[in-house]
């Protein structure tokens, strides 16, 4: 009797992958979500944007509006003209104060990456406007876990400095301690810049 020969695999079939290389590319394909926290001038939107500059196709989502920002505001129509020349040609811009879920859902891909700068003007912009920030973060988490391409967000980290005198800066504080929290928790990554280091906080940005 003779001995059955051990089963071969078809000639076209593809060479077997280690379960480790099978597992690596699996997280190559998978989006990841980024936070980049820092005071103010820290260097967290070069950072970020320095992270972004691997993937050909960029769009910077703008939480800062150009025209709001016009007239005797100066100094930060002079920051954003400062960031567009920054970031050159190679970015799609979409400018958009509140509604940036909507942006995410209708602008992420798996050929993109998305960084939203800043959200920390995005929730001035709600206390502003008296949105429910709640809401508006709980859509936020929702299009961040949905989206199919990576995302970077900027954000201040304001809790660092003395107690503001005031009831409405204190609401700010602390309702930005929260949102950085609730982001943080839901990211791949979080990233700390001071002086223009980056300190990993979770994961890696790299």
């Amino acid at each position: 009797m003779s001995a059955k020969p051990p089963d071969t695999p078809p000639a076209n079939s593809p060479p077997p992958q280690p379960d480790d290389a099978q597992g690596q590319t699996d997280s190559a394909q998978t989006p990841s979500i980024s936070l980049i926290l820092g005071g103010a001038r820290s260097g967290k939107s070069r950072y970020a944007e320095e992270l972004a500059a691997t993937c050909g196709n960029r769009l910077y989502l703008a939480t800062a509006v150009f025209d709001i920002a016009t007239g005797d505001d100066k100094e930060m129509t002079a920051r954003i003209a400062q960031h567009k020349l920054r970031r050159g040609e190679h970015w799609q811009t979409i400018e958009e104060p509140l509604e940036i879920d909507k942006v995410i859902k209708a602008e992420s891909r798996p050929d993109n990456i998305i960084l939203i700068d800043c959200l920390t003007i995005w929730l001035s912009n709600l206390l502003y406007h008296e949105r429910d920030i709640e809401a508006h973060t709980s859509r936020l988490l929702e299009s961040l876990s949905a989206a199919p391409g990576d995302i970077l967000m900027v954000s201040n980290e304001v809790g660092l400095s003395i107690v503001p005198e005031n009831a409405l800066a204190r609401r700010f504080r602390d309702e930005q301690g929260r949102l950085n929290q609730t982001l943080a928790k839901a990211a791949h990554n979080v990233v700390f810049i001071a002086a223009g280091l980056p300190l990993t906080l979770k994961g890696s940005a790299s």
